[in-house]
């Protein structure tokens, strides 16, 4: 135990209470005795952000510096709220599909699986074999595309060079290229529809497929070359930002952020849907819940999705060409209420849905992974550094649309 030095005077620096550094990290219990509306007077409080509204980080940070350490930080958010809720009460449900998109847009192929999974759900329909398979592979494209741009900007992030965010983006590139062949469009699909998916995929679209799994791996080395065996990205990653298990737990955070404080959990193992439970795959997990251990995690969901794809892709080839099933062309459920979830490229992804037996949903509700995430960020910052912040909030790998609703 060390204690900070302070450069006023001795007389002053008798006035200031003791704070502590183990690990890095300053011991902030002092100031939760004091009334957080008496500051002391070296004390700073900053704005970050918000940002410009066509970024990512259309968020706004208060914090609370001591010097460069973070005593606290408030989120004030609503930048992009655009009142989807409200919104899926005015549409059909197919049209709702679309609306979905807007949310991860990352990852809009999940958005449409989980709203479809629930519709399918309150109205009892089965999805056949080829169009699991396609949603399943689409879905999985979908959380590569997330971890690329998530593992890229990361890299940015903590210091370590620009190369990353061009790689992240250029390798994503394969991806949404093979995407746009199936569906027609880059980033807002609307491609899965209650009870299967809009079309089946185009001749030879699985062989495009397969050629950009087989320069993933290589994908994935240059990241381990350039980043995780890189001295100032380890010192930035290891040991920081630091979310226990049971801190992961009590802020209901999930996906990788979970996963990365040690907590084996993934939707797609603990409450199976699709055909995820006739798939070989792992779930990797963390052991600190560092941004070292989230940033790993993220690595090693990118080949366990690989996995999947290839099983999916050999499952597809083995059945019939344009069998997509009988999806209904008028969705129109009982009356009645279903929740379903999926594991989302973010974590735990659900929507809940309220029928009365018309067109349109009577109410609908969206748990979203990257606002309780948020929460938890706060607790993960306090007593780092100013600097720190910008790698720990990289680290968790939210997406604003997702959390403005």
């Amino acid at each position: 135990m060390t204690q900070v030095r302070n450069p006023r005077p001795r007389e002053a620096r008798a006035q200031l209470l003791p704070i502590e550094i183990q690990k890095g990290r300053v011991d902030l219990s002092v100031y939760e005795t004091q009334d957080s509306r008496q500051l002391r007077s070296d004390l700073v409080q900053l704005n970050l952000g918000p940002h410009h509204p066509s970024t990512h980080g259309v968020l706004h940070f208060f914090v609370t510096l001591d010097g460069e350490t973070v005593v606290d930080l408030r989120i004030i958010f609503g930048y992009l709220h655009r009142s989807i809720e409200k919104l899926f009460e005015g549409r059909t449900y197919v049209g709702n599909v679309a609306l979905t998109d807007r949310m991860d847009y990352t990852a809009s192929m999940l958005n449409n699986w989980g709203w479809c999974l629930c519709c399918e759900k309150l109205a009892g329909l089965e999805v056949n074999e080829r169009s699991q398979c396609l949603r399943t592979i689409t879905g999985e494209l979908s959380r590569l595309s997330s971890h690329l741009i998530g593992t890229g900007v990361f890299g940015q992030d903590v210091g370590v060079l620009v190369t990353s965010v061009m790689w992240g983006f250029n390798w994503r590139e394969e991806i949404l290229t093979v995407l746009d062949d199936l569906t027609g469009a880059r980033m807002m699909y609307n491609f899965m529809r209650p009870g299967g998916v809009q079309q089946d995929a185009p001749q030879g679209w699985s062989d495009k497929v397969r050629a950009v799994m087989d320069g993933l791996p290589r994908h994935i080395e240059d990241f381990h070359n350039l980043m995780t065996t890189n001295e100032i990205f380890q010192t930035r990653t290891k040991g920081i930002g630091i979310l226990s298990r049971e801190d992961a737990l009590a802020f209901s955070t999930s996906g990788p952020t979970l996963r990365g404080s040690g907590v084996k959990y993934d939707i797609r193992r603990a409450h199976p849907y699709g055909i995820y439970p006739e798939l070989d795959f792992d779930i990797p997990v963390g052991e600190l819940g560092d941004c070292a251990d989230r940033y790993l995690v993220r690595i090693a969901e990118m080949e366990q999705s690989r996995r999947i794809i290839l099983q999916c892709l050999d499952r597809l080839e083995a059945t019939e060409p344009g069998n997509l099933g009988k999806a209904p062309k008028v969705f129109k459920p009982p009356a009645g209420d279903a929740y379903a979830e999926i594991e989302g490229a973010k974590g735990a992804l659900g929507f809940y849905i309220k029928s009365d037996g018309g067109l349109e949903p009577y109410r609908a509700k969206i748990r979203s992974a990257s606002f309780l995430t948020l929460q938890a960020l706060p607790k993960m910052v306090r007593g780092w550094k100013l600097a720190d912040l910008i790698a720990i909030f990289g680290s968790i790998d939210i997406n604003m649309g997702e959390v403005d609703r």
